[in-house]
């Protein structure tokens, strides 16, 4: 069977997990207007890849798909705590669970996810988005660094969106910061496969700021 499916599957927005109930804190941003047209908007997501994901989101999220391709359940079970407990404000907490427990789900009613992924799911309390990814990986043969490229891709996917929800941004206009940020992204996955453990560590003080400020703003769009 191709392989390709399997990433396809993986990385599509109606993988139905809720991803694109989320801003991540980008519709404050637009609010505050720290965003206001593509110039602006590609700085606050090329920031968010160079601060943020490629200096801590992507390397824990490809070590997360390489405990469960080894079936290291224990450094797993260890990286999934990790990552529950970086959540900095009660939006990326909420979000996080919401998105782990719905592929839990998703993953729950398929015959590809084995007994022993069965096992660590039903151990943790409430997985978060990061292990309940790595195990959809792994049971769908997908290699770690090929998943944390899908996660990306989806990522970025999801922050255009909410640009064209929030900003005057058309379709033509966000395709032209795709190949923007094209660049930024494949800098985002090959720092993320070379960063030693020891120098995992962000400090996105306006990632939290706007997602801390979204969970009170009047009128929004996505979900807090």
């Amino acid at each position: 069977m191709n392989p390709a499916w399997a990433l396809l599957r993986l990385a599509s927005p109606q993988l139905p997990i809720g991803g694109y109930s989320y801003s991540q804190g980008l519709e404050m941003a637009v609010e505050q207007a720290q965003v206001r047209d593509p110039d602006s908007a590609q700085r606050w997501i090329a920031d968010q890849l160079r601060y943020n994901l490629g200096r801590f989101e992507a390397p824990l999220l490809l070590a997360h798909c390489r405990a469960a391709a080894c079936e290291d359940w224990a450094e797993l079970r260890a990286l999934a705590e990790r990552q529950r407990t970086s959540r900095e404000t009660r939006e990326l907490h909420q979000e996080n669970r919401q998105m782990g427990y719905s592929l839990q789900q998703l993953l729950g009613d398929l015959p590809e996810l084995d007994g022993p992924a069965r096992a660590l799911f039903e151990s943790l309390p409430a997985p978060g988005l990061a292990v309940a990814w790595a195990l959809a990986a792994r049971a769908w043969n997908i290699a770690p660094e090929d998943a944390l490229a899908a996660w990306l891709w989806g990522w970025l996917e999801n922050q255009l969106a909410v640009l064209m929800k929030t900003l005057p941004l058309g379709q033509q206009a966000a395709q032209r910061l795709t190949s923007a940020l094209l660049p930024s992204l494949q800098a985002t996955q090959r720092e993320a496969a070379e960063l030693d453990p020891s120098r995992w560590g962000t400090a996105a003080f306006g990632l939290a700021l706007a997602s801390m400020a979204h969970e009170r703003q009047y009128s929004r769009l996505f979900r807090s």
